[in-house]
């Protein structure tokens, strides 16, 4: 097994070869190995904010190195609403932080088509249903996955108004929340693949909607929740995000992430133990 300690200031990453469902190994019987530089890969709860996970993992550093101060930040953002692999670095390798958040993603999800919310998840309420029900319930296996084709290669994407981008220097949730009315730029994102793994329909508040589970591999800066919503428009249903989960950044995939309360008990076990 492979211990991610980042010795130098140089080592961008470094790569996991361990058994599945196995969380890396961590030298928490070196407590100044976490402050010369850690990378952990985290595996974020559900309503969570990555800056959540950033705060207990530093509140818990701190007890366990002794340390006043200690940097702590993350390589790319999760929504409350999805869970997953969230890469954590302390010490010296928060200096890495711009390389690893430049690594492609795979995401696991299911789209809701048919229905419509303001947030493009489930944090705000439906405000649309599909004008047309038939449509939904007539949407066969080829017309989502020729949507789905259409939504791959290199894109031009909306982002979400409900997402940490700024406008005139204040983030869009916060405008979006209060009713502004904003404009995004788009993004240029690249989607590698968008697989549909299984569609299941449903009725909710007596509408048809059908959930799709798919498989997305994708480059920084993709937002999950607006592919739901492009692939809705598309196919005239409209859609949105009722799950979502992260299951690689680069190299550090779900199976061998830790989960938060785990990591904070042995890093809380050693300190008692110090």
């Amino acid at each position: 097994m492979i211990s991610l300690h980042v010795k130098h200031e140089r080592a961008p990453y470094l790569r996991i070869a361990m058994s599945k469902s196995t969380p890396h190994v961590l030298p928490f019987d070196q407590p100044d190995a976490f402050l010369e530089g850690q990378v952990m890969v985290i595996d974020k709860p559900l309503t969570w904010t990555s800056f959540d996970v950033v705060n207990k993992v530093r509140y818990a550093l701190r007890g366990f190195t002794g340390a006043k101060k200690i940097k702590v930040g993350h390589a790319g953002t999760l929504d409350p609403l999805a869970t997953g692999v969230l890469v954590v670095c302390c010490g010296r390798a928060t200096k890495t932080i711009d390389t690893l958040q430049a690594q492609a993603k795979v995401y696991t999800a299911t789209i809701r088509l048919g229905a419509h919310t303001p947030s493009l998840d489930a944090e705000t309420e439906v405000d649309r249903w599909a004008e047309d029900p038939a449509r939904v319930m007539g949407l066969t296996l080829d017309d989502v996955k020729t949507g789905t084709a259409t939504l791959t290669g290199t894109l031009e994407q909306q982002p979400p108004l409900f997402s940490a981008k700024k406008v005139g220097g204040v983030k869009a949730y916060d405008a979006a929340r209060k009713g502004a009315d904003i404009q995004l730029r788009t993004s240029t994102v690249t989607v590698t693949a968008f697989e549909v793994d299984g569609m299941n329909p449903a009725e909710v508040d007596g509408h048809p909607v059908l959930d799709v589970d798919v498989t997305i591999h994708c480059s920084k800066g993709t937002y999950i929740r607006s592919l739901a919503r492009d692939l809705g428009d598309h196919l005239g249903a409209g859609g949105t995000l009722t799950a979502l989960r992260r299951m690689s950044s680069g190299d550090f995939h779900v199976d061998h992430a830790w989960r938060v309360e785990d990591l904070v008990a042995q890093l809380n076990r050693d300190n008692a133990n110090a």
